[in-house]
């Protein structure tokens, strides 16, 4: 790494991008990994080591707001914006530090800044800093309050070093990182023993985070691997690709760009069937990462950590990712994948709206309206509206990471209560927690002029292009429609009733009967019980024994968790929403993320509504994308109204008729039981089989081979004593004994020798004589 960083002090200043500005990204990487390592290491040592970590954190979003400027200001005067660490020579080979070395067979390591990753790295950077910022209110006097502090820098480490990656290894590397983070801040409160709710459920939710995420990576990976592959093998066969590209770096997201489109031409305008397989592994990255159906499983147990966590997760790192790998690999994805990404991006949009209008829990809400929201992004690039997608990601980053903090915000007001059946009347008790949650409330309703109708209205714009085009229309774009506009009137009619029952009629929570107390009999709270632990630690803090739970007064926010909320609601009001939706659409366009030739060749692939705003079918798919927003949208804030302001009482009576279809939804389409009963438990039922075979047969083998060994050898044993040493010990004694029969002759006497001598001589002289 110090060789690493001394590079770019040497190095001049090409391109774009100065030799300063990419040495400002690479601190924007290690601020937060240095703040952490300061964390965890000198936490003891560090009395104010969540300040520091937060200002760290304000530099960060001072530097990506900056640099964000500097991408909107070049693509505004008509130049490229595809900046490389390499121009300024910040870059360094992985796996060989020589320079001999080809490319292809080294993993060269830089920092990519283009317009989407400009985007994003400011997203990142000021959500970060909010919720760093509100964390200090938020989880005041939690046990591991300095461990929660490190965990979620490290986290935010992850999240920029996967934006700023410049080869698809190094992304998967940040991937995985952020994996792990995810694990241990959902499973933040799995180390409290004092509230078995929430010890429980965050021991769970952070392994089934862990272990569901784990598909769709492996899939990632798979994938990953046969980019590599075949595309090395194409650039090694290919003379276009090699004149091209004459020092290949089969991972670099530029090169496979590059190397998409030369295959593509030289396989007669077809995508291969290799390029279609590995664009569905490395969609299934995307379907773990982003929560998409059938994966979507472990987002909503990931409330389970602290609200702080969840606005991260939900808004600006974990689920972003998924998205933003599509949008960085969008021009490897053949038809069949966009088609396949379109269909699950609709399902997934319409499938969690509806369980998200029969929630009670705050954050599950929430949760439920995250899942759709990235159903939609997911569709919009399915539908070649690529741009629209990502644009929604950095819309709903904003308001969502406001609308969970602005619910951490109403958590902490109401003593730890998560249930809104026994809220409401909150906007004249916390009146700065309320304007910020409508104004993120009404930009994800789709309301007009506020950020979510321009992003929404592109998304839909995307499906009209398809279907008003003769080649385009199929299907899918039918059903994705379909979807989208009953999943834009879902979202709106569930986040009105949250508004609603949260912030209007009067305050439940000190009434033994009203209007829920019967349903609350029956299905129980959803979330933790009133007055029980609450999610951000003790309640011993600063604020004194008021604010946490010993008194039933509802309070707002300190400034500390008000004012990070405000940022972010500004993003979202109308004004602003039109400046950043015009920033947006100009700088994030095919040609600037993708370079000239290869914007060009995705351009030439896409329908004319989207390709090209201000043609004729453009124009119609606008209006047309625009009636239904604006109906669907109106249609879910009247129905709304209608059922938790005008006739409160209608919603228990049409779950009372519609039984099943309640219960379905209440119970999630029992996709839960299903995973279980169809996954974990056949699973489980095999490891126990595994375990009996290891035990009875492998083992027993072992240890039958280990007896009939034993056995063999007390055989052995038995033989060599009786049979091999009683041979040798008979040749020893033998020879032992004939040794004392000669002892008797050999006494070394010489008058025994003489004597002998002479009685030889007379036996002899005798025995001569007689014979």
């Amino acid at each position: 790494m110090l060789g690493f960083v001394q590079s770019t002090l040497a190095a001049g200043a090409t391109g774009t991008l100065t030799n300063l500005d990419f040495q400002l990204l690479l601190a924007v990487l290690l601020i937060p990994l240095v703040g952490y390592t300061l964390q965890i290491f000198l936490r003891d040592k560090l009395p104010h080591g969540d300040k520091i970590l937060t200002g760290g954190m304000f530099v960060v979003m001072c530097i990506t707001v900056y640099l964000a400027s500097k991408a909107i200001g070049a693509v505004h005067d008509g130049l490229p914006f595809l900046n490389h660490s390499g121009d300024v020579g910040m870059e360094g080979g992985w796996l060989y530090q020589a320079a001999d070395v080809p490319s292809y067979m080294n993993v060269v390591v830089g920092i990519f800044y283009d317009p989407l990753g400009a985007a994003m790295l400011a997203v990142v950077g000021i959500v970060s800093f909010c919720v760093h910022l509100f964390s200090m209110g938020y989880m005041q006097g939690d046990k591991r309050y300095a461990i929660f502090f490190a965990n979620i820098s490290l986290f935010t480490f992850a999240m920029l070093g996967l934006v700023l990656a410049d080869n698809i290894l190094f992304l998967f590397v940040f991937w995985e990182l952020m994996g792990l983070m995810s694990y241990l801040l959902i499973g933040h409160f799995s180390h409290d023993q004092s509230s078995s709710f929430f010890h429980k459920w965050a021991t769970w939710a952070s392994k089934k985070a862990f272990l569901t995420t784990r598909i769709g990576d492996c899939c990632l990976f798979i994938g990953i691997f046969i980019f590599y592959r075949e595309f090395q093998i194409a650039w090694e066969g290919s003379a276009a690709a090699q004149a091209a590209l004459p020092d290949f770096h089969p991972l670099r997201f530029t090169q496979m760009w590059e190397m998409a489109r030369i295959v593509v031409a030289e396989n007669g305008g077809e995508f291969p069937a290799w390029m279609t397989m590995a664009g569905l592994f490395a969609f299934g990255g995307t379907v773990g990462k982003s929560a998409q159906f059938p994966l979507h499983i472990w987002l909503p147990d990931a409330m389970a950590g602290p609200t702080p966590v969840s606005a991260m997760i939900h808004a600006a790192t974990m689920v972003a990712a998924g998205v933003f790998l599509l949008g960085r690999l969008y021009p490897l994805f053949s038809p069949d994948v966009l088609a396949t990404v379109t269909i699950f991006g609709a399902i997934t949009a319409l499938f969690a709206a509806s369980i998200g209008i029969v929630c009670y829990d705050l954050k599950a809400v929430l949760a439920y309206s995250t899942i759709s929201q990235l159903g939609f992004m997911v569709a919009a690039v399915g539908l070649g509206g690529v741009v629209a997608g990502m644009f929604h990601m950095v819309t709903h980053a904003f308001f969502k990471a406001c609308l969970f903090l602005s619910a951490g915000s109403v958590i902490h007001g109401c003593h730890h209560v998560q249930d809104m059946r026994v809220m409401g009347g909150l906007r004249k008790k916390m009146p700065i927690t309320f304007l910020c949650m409508l104004v993120c409330t009404m930009a994800i309703a789709g309301i007009p002029f506020f950020s979510g109708f321009y992003s929404k209205d592109a998304i839909l714009l995307a499906a009209w292009g398809n279907l008003i085009e003769g080649q385009f229309f199929s299907g899918w774009p039918i059903l994705a429609l379909a979807c989208l506009a009953l999943g834009a009137m879902f979202t709106s009619f569930y986040m009105f009733r949250l508004i609603f029952m949260t912030f209007f009629g009067g305050y439940r929570g000190l009434e033994q009967e009203h209007l829920y107390t019967e349903m609350l009999e029956l299905d129980g709270f959803e979330g933790p019980e009133p007055h029980g632990h609450d999610d951000h630690g003790d309640g011993h803090d600063d604020h004194g024994h008021d604010d946490h739970g010993h008194s039933q007064e509802v309070h707002e926010s300190p400034p500390v968790m008000t004012i990070p909320l405000c940022i972010l609601a500004i993003v979202g009001v109308p004004g602003f929403a039109y400046l950043v939706n015009g920033w947006f659409t100009h700088t994030v366009t095919p040609v600037s993320m993708y370079g000239a030739e290869v914007g060009a060749w995705v351009n030439a692939g896409l329908p004319t509504a989207i390709a090209d705003h201000n043609s004729q079918l453009g124009h119609t798919a606008h209006n047309l994308a625009l009636i239904v927003s604006l109906i669907v949208a109106s249609a879910g804030v009247i129905g709304a109204w209608y059922f938790y302001i005008l006739r409160k009482d209608l919603p228990a009576k049409l779950a009372h008729k519609f039984h099943f279809v309640y219960l379905t939804l209440k119970n999630r389409y029992f996709i839960d039981e299903i995973a279980d009963a169809g996954f974990i438990r056949p699973t489980m039922r095999l490891a126990v089989v595994q375990r009996w075979i290891d035990e009875h047969i492998v083992d027993a083998t072992v240890l039958a081979v280990g007896k009939l060994g034993k056995a063999f050898g007390f055989l052995s044993a038995w033989f060599d004593r009786t049979f091999v040493d009683g041979v040798v010990n008979a040749v020893g004694l033998v020879s032992q004994s004939f040794g004392n029969a000669v002892r008797l002759f050999q006494t070394g006497r010489i008058q025994q020798y003489a004597a002998f001598a002479v009685g030889g001589g007379i036996l002899t002289v005798a025995w001569l004589i007689l014979s």
